[in-house]
């Protein structure tokens, strides 16, 4: 057979996969993405839900790079929750519970009708190469296509196993058939291969619970949509209730451990630290009289409900008998049993900031492959990679987002600089620049990225014009300056603040404890044209200005080593005065900044006051020949 030829092809449909295939298609480019079963597109295996603490921040930032995960989660939202809300908004998240047939439904159809792309279900088994360049693939079949590039979006199909007590089964989540040659050929050009576990609770029958001794957790209304395309949400459809472990819960498991896949030393992948097995929080947190857990519909179609926060990998018997010790629980049916999963993946440090290998040309990696955790993690990696590699096809500088442009950016920062030892979850707390990188401003730090790369859409680009028109003409209006007349003194003393004793700005008498841009407009009615969502983003650049200023100020400083680029192949062994262990991370990591180079475990202050003296002798040798 004469073998097909395509720009790019993906392996993997999961959430890297698909925004990867869809990024590189939507750009001109042609595309095949390979998957070992259709069914599996754009599958939720683990809880059916769309964002969470940081999560949150990348879906919006996948969006406004012009990506599909939030659309998607926006059209099959069942319920919807904002996290954080009490404390400040550099943390707020959004959190929607999403229909999970109608996810894969629609993001499959999305697939499917997507110019460019062309969709097989077959398993990938071999990467090819000449001379350290992509060349293609071949499959376990045999078949071979031919590309400029391949983006490897495995998730944790690579040599998985799902385990349930001593019942251990050669499989990806869910039963899906999982991927049996595709880790052998990695380690042939070279990358390193490690064994990561994770985990999924049980599954429930919704009608045999009973909710009266649940706290229920009601959808929130008027919360925003992901995508800034999105004009009208569906009504929230269902309920999530909250519940607890109890002593007695805890007794069981403890006299179960000895039948712990984990404990009996049978599990050999490393599990992820933020999201522990029940059996990990009663070990580790002996102390604790209980543990919270969230009851989660999976679709309308299914009585299926999902038991956050209780994964597992106890026999049946073990899980059936601790869950029976619930209230609310106590006549459950468990209509699927939870399992831990151990799988393949491989070590991020061998990716530059694009999420290509360094040492190989045309070969990206992204989500789970390169030992991420969660949805949403995979498909902002998705993206990056795609839309690299369709850059660097089309012969356009690759995208390497600065950790004050992004979440995104701190997760690749981290991946390729630190690496990880542990499925890698973000969070909130990993991003230093937190306040600049809110859920509300993501489209004004990165649609114009997306659109000069060519994947935001004229339509996408001309809102977000629209909205920064809107967001500047309200920030004149925090600029004007009231007089210290009667109503406003009235309105001040009736808050319970200080009278005026001259005129103040809009936008100074925001930062007062007891005002906020609500009960001041409700009261002057200066903003109400304005959206709620600007409303919000107006009332967080007033109160937080001071705090904001500071953080640029950091991030000016940040800048002045990220300007510093550290030449190609740098041979860091010869320079005098870097300690061993420096000269060794360096060399492997190979830092493209000064700053890159500042943020690797391993290497001092000391060493990098070494290196940035060379570097500006370096530079000033160039510039005077």
């Amino acid at each position: 057979m004469k073998t097909k030829k395509y720009d790019v092809i993906v392996i993997g449909a999961g959430h890297a996969g698909c925004e990867a295939a869809l990024a590189v298609a939507r750009t001109g480019l042609s595309t095949l993405i390979c998957t070992l079963n259709l069914d599996g597109i754009g599958f939720l295996p683990c809880n059916p839900s769309i964002g969470g603490t940081a999560k949150g921040h990348l879906v919006f930032e996948i969006d406004a790079l012009g990506g599909e995960m939030g659309r998607v989660a926006d059209k099959t939202t069942l319920h919807r929750h904002m996290l954080n809300e009490s404390k400040g908004p550099a943390v707020h998240s959004l959190r929607v519970q999403v229909d999970k047939v109608r996810y894969h439904e629609v993001m499959k159809s999305t697939l499917e009708n997507q110019p460019n792309l062309t969709i097989l279900q077959s398993e990938v088994a071999e990467i090819l190469t000449k001379d350290n360049v992509i060349s293609g693939i071949k499959t376990a079949m045999g078949e071979e296509f031919e590309s400029k590039a391949v983006v490897v979006c495995t998730g944790v199909y690579l040599n998985s196993r799902t385990l349930t007590g001593n019942y251990i089964r050669e499989s990806g989540p869910n039963g899906f058939t999982n991927a049996t040659h595709l880790s052998d050929s990695l380690r042939k050009l070279g990358l390193k291969i490690l064994r990561f576990k994770t985990g999924t609770p049980m599954r429930i029958d919704k009608r045999t619970i009973d909710y009266t001794k649940l706290e229920p957790q009601p959808s929130q209304e008027n919360l925003p949509p992901f995508s800034c395309l999105t004009t009208r949400l569906p009504k929230p459809k269902a309920s999530c209730f909250i519940g607890y472990t109890n002593l007695n819960t805890h007794e069981i498991i403890k006299n179960n451990l000895k039948y712990s896949p984990l404990y009996q030393g049978v599990i050999k992948g490393v599990g992820p630290r933020y999201c522990p097995s029940i059996e990990d929080k009663i070990v580790r947190f002996s102390d604790k009289e209980r543990h919270q857990f969230f009851l989660e519909p999976e679709a309308m179609s299914t009585n299926e409900v999902y038991v956050q926060g209780l994964s597992s990998s106890l026999p049946y018997s073990s899980q059936q008998d601790f869950i029976h010790s619930i209230s609310g629980l106590e006549n459950a049916h468990l209509m699927r049993y939870a399992y831990a999963i151990e799988y393949d993946c491989i070590d991020s440090t061998a990716l530059s900031p694009t999420l290509e290998c360094k040492f190989i040309k045309g070969l990206y990696f992204a989500g789970q492959v390169n030992g991420t955790s969660g949805y949403e993690e995979a498909g902002a990696q998705g993206l990056l990679a795609g839309l690299n590699a369709s850059l660097a096809i089309r012969k356009k500088p690759q995208i390497v987002l600065k950790r004050n442009q992004g979440y995104l950016g701190v997760l690749v920062d981290d991946l390729v600089t630190k690496g990880t030892n542990e499925p890698y979850r973000m969070m909130t707390s990993r991003a230093e620049f937190r306040l600049l990188l809110r859920q509300d401003n993501a489209d004004a730090r990165l649609t114009e990225i997306g659109y000069q790369a060519g994947l935001v859409t004229k339509k996408q680009y001309k809102k977000y014009l629209q909205k920064q028109s809107e967001i500047q003409r309200g920030e004149k209006i925090l600029n004007t300056i009231l007089p210290p007349n009667e109503k406003l003194q009235k309105f001040l003393t009736n808050l319970g603040e200080p009278k005026l004793k001259s005129g103040i700005s809009i936008r100074t008498l925001l930062k007062r404890h007891c005002i906020d841009i609500y009960n001041f407009n409700s009261e002057f009615h200066m903003f109400d044209d304005f959206t709620p969502s600007i409303l919000s983003q107006l009332n967080t650049l007033a109160k937080y200005e001071g705090y904001i200023k500071i953080q640029e100020e950091q991030v000016a400083e940040q800048l002045k080593n990220e300007s510093i680029p550290i030449p190609k192949d740098f041979d860091f062994k010869s320079l005098r005065g870097l300690r061993i262990e420096a000269q060794q991370k360096l060399t492997k990591i190979q830092p493209t900044t000064l700053a890159q180079a500042s943020r690797i475990s391993g290497v001092s202050p000391a060493d990098i006051s070494i290196l940035t003296i060379y570097l500006k002798k370096l530079r000033k040798n160039k510039e005077e020949t």
